[in-house]
This record gives C-alpha cells, structure tokens and sequence, in this order.
C-alpha cells in the first residue's frame, strides 16, 4: 500500500478523533468545566503545582510519555506484519490510550492533583492504596533502571552524546527563567533554546573531534563506566524530582517535545517527498506475516510489546504525578491528555511507515 496514502489516512484520523470523539468525552462523559477549580491555582506552591499554558504542559507531558516507547515497540511489532501495527497504534490511541490519558488527568484533577494511589485510597479502601504504591514503586524502579542503563550505554558507546545532553540542564533552567522570571516571549524563548540545544549537539561533536571535555570514564574504575553514568543519572533523577517544577523539569520536557516535533515533520517530510519522487514507494514489509517458530504469539503479546503506542499504566503516573498540577484549567485535560496521546500515536505511525523489512 502507498504509503503516504496510509500516513495521511491515519493523521486525518487522528484530527477527526480529537474534534468529534474527544469533544465528546469532554462534554458529555466528564463534563468539562472552564471555571472549574483546579489544584494548580487551590494549591499554588511555586514548587509542583504552578499554573502554566497548556502549550508548555502539553511539551512536557509529551516528552514524558513519548520515551522509546512508541518508537521501538511499534518497529519490533512489524514482526507481524504493519496492518495489525497500524491499527493498534491508531484505534487504540482514539479509543483507549487518549481516553486512559484525559481520564487520568480528569480524575486527579477533581482530586486535588493527587496522584492515582491516592485516589484509590479515597474511592476504595487503604489496603488498595497499599498495594497500588508497591506496584507504582517497582514499576517505577525498574523504568528509572532501565533507562539509566540504556542512557549510561549511550554515553558509553557515543561519547559526542554526553555533553549535547548535559548542556540541555542549563539551557532549560535558562529559558525557565526567562518565562517565569522575565516574562519573556515564549514562542521566541522557545526558538532561542531549540537553537541552543541544536547548537550544543554540534558543540557535542566538535568536542569529541578535538577533546575539549573529558566525556568519558576510564575503564580501570572499580565500577564500568556504564554503572558510573548510570549512579551520575541517579543522583540527576533526584535534583530533577525535588526541585521546583519550573526551574528543571518542565522546561526540559518541553525542548525536549520540540526535538520530537522536529523528527516527526522530518520523517513525514521524506515520507511525503519519496512518495511523490517514487509513485512506487510502497510498504516493503507484508500486511501480515508469520513471526517464526521463536517468536511469541501475535495475541496478547503485540498488546505488551507496542504498550506505549496505543495504551500504557505509565502515563497515569505522569499525568496525576507532575502534568496535573500545571493545568490551569479544566478544558486544558483535553488538549494535554487526548491530544498529546493521538500525537505519540502519531509518532508510532510514523515508525511504522519508514521501518526498513525485516
């Protein structure tokens, strides 16, 4: 099948969701209110919860959510075929993981921004809230480890990577800065810090070309470096989740959703221009295909390995953790829960269509 025939199908799909069957839900199933209290303004702290636009909630939550996810799970999920892929990450996004999403984020509004524990605790019993904690904390546990590894690997194997991330953490305090202390321009603070961070990737590079920085630890260390990186992120993850909202973590998440913004209007770019170059240019990859004798089944697996494109527990602890306590009023739920999910999806689709056979 044609494949930017098939791109387009699925982001018109995308759109018409968001305006019929989002509005919906809106309005009829959670009954949205604009003057509606809500915890960012009952509980101004300056620390989490802080009223902030929904444009900048919506980067946050976005570069939350939008890790590996939908970029490796909808690729390995090719091993049966891009049609069951396809659908997945595009009814399943519409209907479960948007809705899981603005869900979440409706609910923990209406509950004081507390998180899905919490919550559970008051609409169940404490015994629940009990057993929900234990499963947040090793989840959470195991996605801290396994990202610190994977990053600790990267700057392992990449060293030109470690000081274009690095020199991320002051340009986002900078341009948290200017927003919130300067009151500066957000569209032109935000061109600003995409173009420094652009820039300290290449600086990135050069470095590593004439070794201006040390990136790297040597390898006679009692620990690898990969446990060294990974300890430094440690340490990282806890400055990030105890200083005030603000100040680190929102305005990193939200260059960092410009990056995958940026590579999303790549890919769909090429998809857009091969497509026009080649009349030809079709998905190489079968509609549906035999995964191998030691493969696991289709059913329920490709549920699990492409979670994060369709539906994924993970999101309610971002959205009910960090992305409630910004919202600055009810009707933003919509744009930063519904929205941002059709918007992941849409990366996943994206994955799909430019995945080489395998």
């Amino acid at each position: 099948m044609n494949v930017l025939v098939l791109m387009l199908i699925c982001f018109a799909g995308y759109i018409a969701a968001y305006y019929t069957y989002g509005r919906f839900l809106a309005r009829r199933i959670f009954c949205i209110r604009p003057n509606a209290p809500v915890p960012s303004r009952s509980k101004t702290d300056g620390i989490d919860y802080v009223p902030t636009r929904r444009s900048i909630v919506f980067g946050h939550h976005f570069s939350s959510i939008a890790g590996t996810g939908p970029i490796v799970g909808p690729a390995i999920g090719l091993i049966w075929g891009w049609l069951p892929a396809l659908l997945w990450v595009t009814l399943g996004c519409i209907f479960m993981g948007a809705v899981h999403d603005f869900g979440t984020l409706v609910v923990s509004l209406r509950n004081e921004g507390k998180s899905i524990s919490e919550i559970a605790a008051r609409y169940i019993n404490k015994r629940v809230r009990l057993i929900f904690f234990i499963i947040v904390f090793f989840a959470l546990l195991i996605i801290i480890a396994i990202f610190g590894v994977v990053i600790a690997t990267v700057f392992k194997l990449y060293p030109q990577s470690v000081l274009a991330v690095w020199l991320q953490l002051p340009i986002a305090v900078g341009l948290g800065w200017a927003i919130y202390k300067k009151k500066a321009n957000v569209a032109l603070s935000t061109l600003m810090a995409v173009a420094l961070m652009y820039g300290a990737i290449a600086l990135g590079a050069w470095n590593q070309h004439l070794g201006w920085v040390p990136t790297s630890f040597p390898e006679t260390w009692v620990v690898p470096p990969t446990g060294v990186w990974t300890i430094v992120l440690l340490i990282y993850c806890w400055f990030a989740s105890t200083l005030p909202v603000t100040l680190l973590l929102q305005p990193r998440d939200y260059i960092n959703a410009w990056q995958l913004f940026m590579i999303m209007g790549l890919l769909a770019v090429s998809v857009a221009v091969t497509a026009i170059t080649r009349p030809d240019f079709v998905l190489v990859a079968p509609a549906f295909q035999s995964a191998g004798p030691n493969a696991p089944p289709m059913l329920p697996m490709m549920f699990v390995i492409i979670a994060c494109g369709a539906i994924s527990g993970f999101h309610s602890l971002v959205a009910s953790g960090t992305s409630v306590k910004q919202l600055s009023q009810e009707p933003d739920a919509l744009f930063v829960g519904y929205g941002s999910m059709l918007v992941e999806g849409a990366l996943a689709v994206l994955v799909i269509c430019v995945s080489p056979p395998d």
